[in-house]
């Protein structure tokens, strides 16, 4: 159910997309410099499903919806980018559950939990806009109208989230192996400041995109 002559062009062209440094490749970067890499896959369940879910829509045709209401993607995008400029704040200050706590100072904030990081990969997936764009252009091309589409369809998106996911944990234990260089002690404050200044570049990137 598949032309494997285009699936032979599919895999390495979406395998260097997604290697690219994009948000959430960033964003994977980031926690696994705080939050470690085991503790980041919760994010990349939520980034993965929302990339799924982009890829999906780009085929059956939910993105022509969402270009012909651009001010409520808008909104949808600068709030998921505030949101998540204001963490990056927050771990600049080594506040905020997603910062390291900084020896001699209160004791840290909880941890972030399992569904706040899921959220946050979620987010940054759907209101990403060269995603969609990126995803209404390059995989309709992939798929063979001689061919029933949904094997394809489940095929190729089954692949896509393969190939990010392996990114994913790439940039997630380029963070945590960051992390471990930088150390503990005197340097935990300038590993937030760090990640910290990641996060906001995250944000202002999804807010502007």
């Amino acid at each position: 159910m598949l032309n494997w002559s285009l699936l032979s062009v599919f895999v390495p062209t979406f395998f260097l997309v997604s290697l690219t440094p994009g948000m959430c490749m960033t964003l994977a970067m980031t926690l696994g410099m705080t939050q470690g890499v085991k503790r980041t896959l919760w994010m990349m369940v939520g980034e993965l499903l929302g990339v799924g879910l982009v890829a999906v829509s780009a085929v059956i045709g939910v993105a022509t919806i969402m270009l012909r209401y651009p001010m409520v993607f808008s909104a949808f995008k600068l709030a998921g980018g505030a949101y998540l400029a204001w963490l990056g704040i927050q771990m600049w200050r080594s506040r905020g559950r997603l910062a390291l706590g900084v020896a001699g100072e209160d004791a840290a904030e909880p941890r972030a939990s399992r569904r706040e990081l899921a959220v946050q990969g979620f987010v940054t997936a759907i209101a990403n806009p060269k995603g969609w764009a990126f995803f209404i252009a390059l995989l309709p091309p992939f798929l063979d109208a001689s061919l029933p589409l949904a094997p394809q369809l489940i095929a190729l998106v089954g692949i896509i989230l393969t190939l990010e996911f392996t990114c994913l944990l790439l940039y997630a234990g380029g963070g945590s192996s960051l992390a471990r260089w930088l150390g503990r002690g005197s340097r935990v404050r300038l590993m937030n400041r760090v990640a910290g200044t990641l996060m906001i570049g995250v944000g202002i990137w999804l807010a502007t995109g």
